[in-house]
């Protein structure tokens, strides 16, 4: 067979294959448009599943769907509406026939400790809806911990402008609760850009935001020694580790009037931790939906007490005089209501000057981004 001849065969049957794999080619079907804002702040979830014989919509943070939803299908098409919501972010997952499942349709994701959400953001809230003011920079640092031997990972915002200058700014280190990550305030605490919008109004001065993870490891409710190990491991972690690193690579100003901690639920306890043991470094202590954790009055006291471990800085009056704020927050549905009662008769027993408060919720995101709200505009003489 000649060269010419044998060329034209195998161009024959390119073109047949192509023919065939055109002919058996069939098109992905049309978006089925997941998850849809409504004006009105409904929002609905939709999953094409031919299928599965039962789709539900489970989410830690929509009101009302702690325990999930069934969607009702139609055609191939399965979804359900949810009643008006109040602006903000919420995370969600489907349940396929038991299988938990992410919305394909949804780029927008949320990390926990150990597994990934999707999440849907309801506009309608002026302190963290985005809008058109001058944004910050919000970056993913990883570092290697001498203290815990590992690899480990914070996300830090700078305000805007922080790239053109040389200016210093005060810091202030935000810590997430227990099963979350260093992703959590930004991706559906929304922090970031309520530091944008904050700034941009003059709500808060500009300032370096560090966001560490509090997980020292894979986390589980069911282990008590295990979340109890954590809490010390990353205060350590904290102390040794994240402080240095941050303070020495940002434009950070010096002393404790330029130095802030808050965390939500197990963060708040970090930054009750952390006060006991750098109270002289800090001039701004938040608490949101939390306490000291060991003052549950349904299980024995530990011997010593929390306050006993911390008594030399407890009874210190002189680290008490840089101490502008001591601020605390909880909902009157919380389940750690108790625990937050308890915390703040404590430290008043022992001279702090406790700014307390309880609102009208529980613990979810809907309290914790208004009180990141309230304490950052308390912050730095903002």
């Amino acid at each position: 067979m000649s060269a010419c001849l044998r060329f034209y065969c195998i161009a024959i049957l390119l073109m047949a294959l192509s023919t065939s794999a055109v002919a058996q080619f069939t098109p992905p079907p049309p978006p089925v448009g997941s998850p849809e804002v409504q004006e009105d702040r409904t929002v609905t979830f939709r999953l094409r599943a031919a299928k599965a014989e039962q789709v539900r919509l489970l989410s830690s943070d929509l009101p009302g769907l702690m325990v999930g939803a069934d969607l009702t299908k139609d055609d191939d098409v399965w979804s359900f509406t949810t009643d008006v919501v109040p602006a903000g972010a919420y995370r969600y997952h489907f349940l396929v026939d038991g299988i938990r499942v992410l919305d394909p349709e949804n780029t927008a994701t949320s990390q926990s400790n150990t597994d990934l959400w999707s999440v849907v953001h309801v506009p309608g809230s002026a302190p963290f809806d985005t809008g058109d003011t001058p944004q910050g920079t919000l970056a993913e640092v990883r570092y290697h911990s001498e203290t815990l031997g590992k690899a480990r990972r914070m996300h830090v915002y700078t305000p805007p402008g922080y790239e053109e200058g040389d200016a210093e700014y005060p810091v202030f280190y935000l810590l997430h609760g227990a099963s979350d990550s260093d992703d959590s305030w930004t991706s559906v605490g929304r922090a970031h850009v309520i530091f944008d919008n904050l700034i941009a109004s003059g709500d808060a001065p500009p300032m370096v935001v560090v966001m560490p993870d509090g997980h020292t490891a894979p986390f589980n409710f069911a282990q008590p020694g295990d979340f109890e190990q954590q809490m010390a491991e990353f205060v350590q972690d904290f102390m040794h580790e994240v402080r240095p690193l941050v303070e020495s690579r940002y434009r950070i100003k010096e002393g404790r009037a330029n130095r802030a901690v808050a965390g939500l639920s197990m963060g708040g306890a970090h930054a009750l931790d952390i006060m006991a043991e750098q109270l002289g470094d800090f001039a701004y202590v938040g608490v949101f939906s939390s306490g000291v954790f060991s003052l549950n009055p349904m299980t024995p006291p530990p011997s010593p007490t929390w306050a006993e471990q911390h008594a030399a800085t407890l009874n210190d009056a002189s680290l008490k005089d840089g101490l502008e704020l001591l601020w605390m927050r909880i909902g009157t549905r919380d389940f750690l209501l108790q625990i937050s009662r308890l915390t703040v008769e404590m430290l008043q027993e022992h001279g702090f000057d406790v700014t307390y408060d309880e609102t009208d919720g529980a613990h979810t995101w809907l309290e914790w981004r208004d009180y990141l709200v309230t304490f950052a505009s308390a912050l730095f003489d903002g």
